[in-house]
């Protein structure tokens, strides 16, 4: 369990570095949070990878999946900052903006999952891999 926690603990580090990093590279305009929209739908896209490659195509390592999935992906997307984005959309008098936000970003969300997992088996189809 200890080992776990540790490569939660450090593959969180690495994918709030990263995230941290887009924002400041690439902070929001004004009006609409498009840096967190990004981060949490290529999270998600990435999450969709990474599952069929450690499930279905790769025997990972035990560690694998809590490392890559839990820590680097779960600290790379930021959904608290989306719903705290929401508020502040609201509180700043865009409700038109924060409406769309709070249900574009899990349709998005959940698109890019099917998209990643789509598109990661049928590589590994054509690769001759399992999946």
């Amino acid at each position: 369990m200890t080992g776990t926690l540790g490569v939660i603990a450090a593959g969180g580090v690495a994918g709030s570095l990263v995230r941290y990093g887009l924002g400041v590279l690439f902070p929001s305009a004004p009006g609409f949070p498009w840096t967190t929209l990004f981060i949490n739908v290529t999270g998600c896209l990435l999450i969709g990878v990474l599952m069929v490659a450690v499930t279905e195509i790769w025997a990972a390592p035990s560690w694998v999946r809590p490392l890559l999935g839990v820590g680097v992906l779960g600290g790379y997307t930021t959904f608290s900052t989306y719903i705290a984005d929401v508020g502040l959309l609201f509180a700043g008098g865009a409700p038109l903006s924060a409406l769309v936000y709070l249900v574009v970003t899990p349709l998005l969300a959940l698109a890019a999952v099917w998209a990643g997992t789509t598109a990661t088996r049928a590589a590994a189809r054509r690769l001759g891999r399992r999946a």
